[in-house]
């Protein structure tokens, strides 16, 4: 299969590039010295990612301490109440820790044990990366701080215990408007200081060279189990498949077992309250092309061409870029990326969970609400939706801001 210029039957080979580019997306706009840290990081997972003891390593962890693979779940009264669509669910809520994030975050821990790290440094949103990375330094032994900022704290209290339970050090970051854009940049500062000691474990597609690569590496694992567990379901693919998109990790992970088939591929961004700027996070969507936190993506900015203020409902998705590669196939037309607003994403989140008995995480949510949305203007077909995590999460933000809601 061919769009414009890129075949999608060679993709894998030759996206990235030598240089970490998607076109003229990704790269690394660092400083020289992080730049030699990143090469060093580079070529250990060149080296280690071909090696049988990783790969043997990575299975065995994905089935006897992850539960992989997770199952695909047939949605029957929700799809029967909106019409003659059916949805399926790749069920990544029921990964271990709750969300896709332990994919990569198990991987990118076993890298840094092998590079002889002492130390793994991230960010959190939602907080499910950071409950991922904390679980996976737990694990293997290693130090574990995570910077998230202080708005998403409040809102995510319950992963916020599960980290300092897992022995993470949960450092709250207190400037700009205290989200995830904030805690990014609190914990790159970090990894700047500690970058002999210490790596830093990016929690989406996104970053310098090589970490979109990487941690679309790890997470093509959900793509590659739902497509055959839809193969073996039902005989044939997905008419179409639907995924969040904040960085993109989960998207990725998805997207990229049907990058060569004849599926169409939706990618969801938040709206949020509406399409003022700080009033969304949908880049892709809105924004316009511009480097941040060491990378070339599609942004959305401010007056001055910074990054602008970004707000969504989901803690992980109210980052004003995304993954390069999602930008890459955006441009290439491969993957269509619309949105869904707070209100829209709400409904879809107790609509699952009375039809389906399935509490989604309000990230999932949005691509559940887009989901819905196309299968009342589909005739026929399937569609299978990544739910990238549970809702548990946000029981307390959900009862607080909108209740529980009757009928």
């Amino acid at each position: 299969m061919k769009f414009g210029n890129v075949d999608f039957d060679t993709y894998f080979k030759n996206y990235p590039d030598a240089n970490g580019f998607f076109g003229k997306y990704g790269g690394s706009y660092i400083p020289p010295e992080l730049q030699r840290a990143m090469a060093e990081i580079n070529t250990a997972y060149q080296t280690i990612c071909k090696s049988r003891r990783f790969i043997s390593e990575l299975r065995r962890i994905r089935k006897e301490f992850q539960g992989r693979p997770t199952p695909i779940s047939y949605l029957e009264r929700l799809s029967g109440k909106l019409g003659n669509v059916q949805l399926y669910v790749k069920r990544e809520d029921l990964n271990h820790t709750g969300a896709h994030k332990l994919n990569h975050c198990m991987g990118e821990v076993l890298l840094a044990k092998y590079m002889g790290k002492r130390k793994v440094i991230a960010e959190t949103g939602a907080g499910q990366h950071g409950v991922a990375l904390a679980t996976a330094a737990a694990y293997f032994g290693l130090e574990c701080d995570i910077y998230m900022g202080a708005v998403d704290i409040r809102k995510q209290a319950p992963n916020v215990a599960r980290m300092e339970i897992l022995g993470a050090n949960v450092i709250e970051v207190t400037e700009g408007l205290q989200t995830l854009k904030e805690a990014v940049d609190a914990a790159f500062a970090a990894y700047c200081r500690e970058y002999k000691d210490a790596i830093y474990c990016i929690g989406s597609v996104v970053g310098p060279h090589p970490f979109p690569m990487m941690v679309r590496d790890f997470q093509s694992v959900v793509g590659i189990e739902a497509r055959e567990q839809f193969l073996e379901m039902t005989g044939e693919l997905p008419d179409a498949i639907v995924a969040c998109v904040g960085g993109g990790s989960n998207a990725m992970g998805l997207f990229s077992g049907f990058l060569n088939d004849p599926v169409d591929i939706y990618g969801v961004e938040p709206l949020g309250r509406g399409t003022a700027l700080g009033d969304h996070a949908a880049s892709l969507t809105y924004g316009e092309e511009g480097i941040m936190h060491g990378f070339n993506s599609i942004m959305l900015k401010d007056e001055n061409g910074e990054p602008a203020p970004v707000y969504s409902v989901a803690s992980g998705l109210d980052y004003p870029s995304s993954g390069p590669e999602h930008a890459f196939l955006h441009d290439l037309g491969r993957v269509k990326y619309d949105v869904v607003t707070d209100d829209e994403t709400i409904d879809a989140f107790f609509e699952l969970s009375r039809m389906e008995g399935i509490i989604p995480a309000i990230e999932s949510s949005h691509a559940v609400a887009y989901a819905m949305k196309l299968a009342r203007k589909m005739d026929k077909g399937s569609i299978l939706i990544n739910l990238s995590g549970r809702g548990d999460k946000d029981m307390d933000y959900i009862i607080e801001k909108y209740g529980v809601r009757k009928g």
